[in-house]
C-alpha cells in the first residue's frame, strides 16, 4: 500500500506541475484550448492572475515532491496529510465556483492519494 501511496502522491504532484505550465507559461497560448467555455480574449488580460494562481499550484508540487522522500513513517503521513488535504479542499473551492470537472482532475486524486497514505 505504500507504494501505491507514493505513486498517487506523484500523481497528483505531476497534475500539478502540468497547472503549474499552464497557468505561468502557457496561458494564453493553451488556456482557451483547457477552458473552452471561457472567451479567447480573457485569457490575455487575465496573464497575471493565472501566473499567480500557477506560483500557488507550484507550492504544492514542492509541498507534495517533500511528501515523497520524507522517511519517517509519522511525518510522511502527516506532511502528505497536509498537503493532500490543500490540493482536496482547493478542489472543492474549484467544483463549487469554477466547474465541476475540477472533482474529477483534482480532488479524486488528491482523495485516493490520501486514503492510500491513511491505509499504508
Amino acid at each position: 500500500m505504500h507504494l501505491l501511496s507514493q505513486l498517487l502522491i506523484g500523481v497528483v504532484a505531476l497534475i500539478h506541475a502540468y497547472i503549474v505550465w499552464l497557468e505561468m507559461f502557457a496561458w494564453v497560448a493553451r488556456g482557451p484550448k483547457v477552458f473552452k467555455s471561457l472567451p479567447t480574449e480573457l485569457f490575455p488580460a487575465t496573464k497575471t492572475l493565472a501566473g499567480n494562481q500557477g506560483l500557488y499550484n507550484g507550492f504544492l508540487v514542492a509541498g507534495l515532491a517533500w511528501v515523497l522522500l520524507i522517511a519517517d513513517p509519522a511525518w510522511h503521513r502527516s506532511v502528505g496529510t497536509f498537503f493532500l488535504g490543500c490540493v482536496a479542499v482547493a478542489g472543492l473551492y474549484g467544483a463549487a465556483t469554477a466547474g465541476g470537472r475540477i472533482l474529477l482532475v483534482q480532488t479524486l486524486p488528491a482523495a485516493l492519494a490520501l486514503a492510500a497514505l491513511w491505509l499504508a
